[in-house]
C-alpha cells in the first residue's frame, strides 16, 4: 500500500475533474480526497495499492474530457491508512 499527494495544474477547475476523480477512485478502490485549490489547481491525496494509484495518476495526467492538464506534481508520502473512502472536499 502506498500514499501519493498530487497537484494538478492547467484547466482543471469547472470541468468536472473532482467528480470524475471520485468515480475513478471508487472504481479502483482507492481512498483519500480531491479538492480545488484557490490558485486554480486540483489537489488529491490518495492511498491504496501501488498499481491502482498508478492508474489513477495516469488518468489525472489527462483528466476528464474538457480538462487541459499542463502539469502533475507527484509527492510520495508514507502510507498511514488515514482514509476510509474517497471524497470530494468542497
Amino acid at each position: 500500500m502506498i500514499r501519493r499527494h498530487i497537484l494538478i495544474s492547467g484547466r482543471v477547475q469547472g470541468v468536472c475533474f473532482r467528480a470524475e476523480a471520485k468515480i475513478r477512485a471508487n472504481h479502483l478502490g482507492i481512498s483519500g480526497f480531491v479538492k480545488n485549490l484557490e490558485d486554480g489547481r486540483v489537489e488529491a491525496v490518495m492511498e491504496g495499492e501501488e498499481k491502482k494509484i498508478e492508474k489513477f495518476v495516469k488518468w489525472a495526467k489527462r483528466g476528464p474530457m474538457f480538462a487541459k492538464v499542463t502539469n502533475v506534481e507527484i509527492i510520495g508520502e508514507e502510507y498511514v491508512g488515514e482514509f476510509g473512502e474517497f471524497k470530494i472536499i468542497y
